[in-house]
């Protein structure tokens, strides 16, 4: 074989008994051929080898010129010395050029090698070492210097180039020989017959060698982490909402939620709007049995007719307790069908469920939300949404606050902040932010709140009865716990295979 090196390795073990270094021995050798030949004698245990980073300083264009010519201030130096009376600043350009002029300058005071006596330049001493010369002759020589005070200040003025190179040392193993014997990998039928097999020497498996990875799927990053995020939920108590409605009313989806019919995210720069069929159809008595909820909600079927005027009420005239919004309600509005923006609606369904037996709750979902967005490195038209709510009777905002500290705690987050926000539905709202220790900043994380008397109410929530709601996306947590920067790398079509294939479950305490 033309390209195999176990010959040459074995020679020059032959003739030194200390370890060999592979790029003392096969400076030309590409080192995939070097370690090819290595394993092959490796496995025959002829020989051991290690590998080893090591540093390789190159010289640049500029260094190779000042290796060959001499230093900017060298130049500078001999013609300040060959000027007896002194040498004109402004003369300096001249004689050794614009360039040496301007660096050899500094660099001859900086040695102590030239003064400045007004307007001249004088030399301190008759003769100097050119120590940058020097410097890089030696780098010429062995692609190495000792000096790393030297090294930097090379490095810094682009003299050299540093990279990292792999080399090999290897020193004879317990079973050397000068000579590499075929090894034969396979037991023929002809060996058996004419008994040559008992003077050949086979190759021993290697037990040690990783066998071919079996194809299999994979689970997406992003369900790894929706899987981690409903362990803790599951783990306090929580049970998860059906998220199975990707189309909602716009009554469900803002109306219930108290977003004015006029506000800025009901526009169509902002929501999908279905075009066929355009609006759902009215509000009718709910079903006894219900299949997309789960049966201890059941208690009693609901009349969302007598809800819907409840909340066109709160809109156009205000009610319990709340003065509304003082517009008039469009009913036609309310049904049409939009691409659900947040799964808030399922909360307010939910809720509605509730409200037929009121009692302790704890509701999560997480699950598929859409917005008419520009698509950049940090927005898609589509992500997923993380949500919880907890019912309860005498719940306080600071209560609130000390559930996010256990929450976000479990996603090894202990470091919050809250700042005031506004949302139509909660009041108090909150925005939460917790200090990332690997961005070593502060990140918004999640919005908070207490949803609003006259939202429950009109569901039919008793009055004792408070609601805590948070959310955040799960984009951003996953995008943080695999290093990702652009969230199309991590959804959608641009998506790598191997990405998904290779990366294993995170762990949100860790």
């Amino acid at each position: 074989m033309a390209s195999d090196l176990t010959a040459p390795i074995l020679d020059a073990l032959s003739a030194s008994d200390s370890p060999i270094l592979s790029s003392d021995a096969f400076p030309s050798d590409p080192s995939s051929k070097v370690k090819s030949s290595l394993d092959r004698l490796a496995t025959r245990q002829m020989i051991e080898y290690e590998a080893i980073d090591k540093e390789v300083i190159a010289l640049t264009p500029e260094g190779e010129e000042i290796a060959n010519n001499g230093s900017h201030e060298a130049k500078v130096f001999d013609a300040v010395v060959k000027a007896l009376d002194g040498l004109k600043i402004s003369e300096l350009p001249a004689i050794v050029g614009k360039d040496n002029a301007k660096v050899g300058q500094g660099n001859a005071f900086k040695h102590g090698w030239i003064k400045k006596d007004k307007d001249l330049l004088r030399a301190t001493r008759d003769s100097i070492v050119d120590v940058t010369r020097e410097h890089l002759l030696t780098v010429q020589r062995t692609k190495s210097l000792d000096d790393t005070k030297a090294v930097a200040d090379l490095k810094r003025r682009k003299l050299i180039t540093l990279t990292k190179e792999i080399t090999y040392k290897f020193t004879k193993g317990p079973k050397y020989a000068r000579e590499f014997v075929k090894e034969e990998t396979d037991l023929t039928g002809d060996m058996l017959i004419n008994g040559s097999w008992k003077d050949i020497q086979f190759k021993p498996y290697n037990f040690n060698a990783k066998g071919a990875l079996t194809p299999s799927g994979a689970l997406h990053p992003l369900n790894k982490v929706r899987q981690e995020f409903r362990n803790i939920f599951f783990e306090m108590g929580f049970e998860e909402m059906p998220t199975n409605r990707f189309v909602e009313t716009g009554f469900w989806n803002f109306d219930a939620l108290f977003v004015p019919q006029q506000h800025p995210a009901r526009d169509l720069q902002d929501t999908f709007y279905i075009a066929d069929p355009l609006t759902a159809d009215g509000p009718r008595e709910d079903p006894a049995d219900d299949p997309h909820c789960p049966k201890k909600t059941q208690d009693k079927p609901l009349d969302y007719k007598k809800y819907w005027d409840n909340v066109h009420d709160v809109h156009e005239k205000g009610a319990f307790g709340s003065i509304g919004y003082r517009y008039p309600w469009s009913a036609d509005e309310s049904l049409r069908l939009v691409l659900r923006t947040h799964t808030t609606s399922i909360s307010a369904y939910m809720l509605h469920k509730l409200a037929a037996n009121p009692r302790p709750a704890r509701f999560f979902s997480i699950d598929r939300v859409f917005r008419n967005e520009a698509v950049d490195a940090t927005h898609l038209a589509e992500f997923h949404q993380i949500e919880g709510v907890i019912a309860d009777f005498g719940l306080t905002l600071g209560g609130l606050i000390g559930f996010m500290e256990v929450f976000f705690a479990k996603m090894n987050i202990h470091q919050l902040r809250f700042k005031p926000a506004y949302n139509p539905y909660t009041e108090p709202s909150m925005e939460i932010f917790g200090y990332h220790e690997g961005l070593g900043k502060w990140v918004e994380i999640g919005n908070s709140g207490m949803f609003r008397p006259e939202m429950l109410e009109s569901m039919g929530i008793p009055k004792g009865m408070q609601v805590y709601g948070w959310g955040l996306s799960l984009e951003r947590p996953t995008m943080i716990k695999y290093g990702v920067s652009n969230i199309r790398e991590l959804l959608g079509h641009k998506v790598d295979l191997n990405f998904i294939e290779s990366n294993p479950a995170v762990r949100l305490e860790k």
